[in-house]
């Protein structure tokens, strides 16, 4: 090949300025680290961390795709590829947070009686009163039966339960 055709020529600024970004990326990944440790002065707000720490990430991002991957010495036509992509990426986004918010609006009651954030009878009782949920701290209140035996979603009380043995002694 000869250096007329714009392939010969590949100075892309040689190995400082390889050495260089690698030490950015590695004063950015300390400063990440930095977030979590004790000296950070935001340690009551976490959403001053998370917000530094996606700056932070975003701007490693860069940092690879302009030199490593070698995208700064390229011609105009990235634009084309990269804009039109990150448009999408964003009207994705938009679409799917409605939908990942209100997921649990319309859950089966079987279903949302397993869902984390489920909130019973008696812990919807307590919240209206103002008061305190009837279970123990750390223990999910799980859903009972006439008999106060948990139930297993089928009704049958679950195993080991009053109802399972009756149906055991009757076959």
């Amino acid at each position: 090949m000869s250096s007329s055709d714009g392939h010969g020529d590949h100075s892309h600024g040689g190995v400082g300025k390889y050495m260089m970004v690698f030490l950015a990326l590695c004063g950015l990944t300390t400063l990440s680290f930095f977030t979590y440790s004790r000296f950070w002065p935001f340690q009551d707000t976490p959403v001053v961390g998370w917000v530094f720490m996606m700056a932070v990430s975003c701007t490693k991002a860069m940092l690879v795709i302009c030199f490593f991957m070698h995208l700064i010495w390229e011609a105009n036509w990235k634009y084309v590829l990269t804009i039109p992509a990150s448009l999408m990426s964003v009207f994705l986004v938009v679409a799917l947070v409605p939908d990942v918010g209100q997921r649990t609006r319309y859950y089966a009651e079987e279903r949302s009686r397993y869902a984390s954030d489920y909130e019973g009878p008696e812990e919807e009782a307590a919240a209206e009163a103002g008061g305190e949920a009837v279970s123990a701290p750390g223990q999910d209140a799980a859903p009972t039966g006439s008999e106060g035996v948990p139930v297993d979603g089928k009704g049958t009380g679950g195993a080991g339960a009053a109802g399972g043995a009756a149906k055991a002694d009757s076959t």
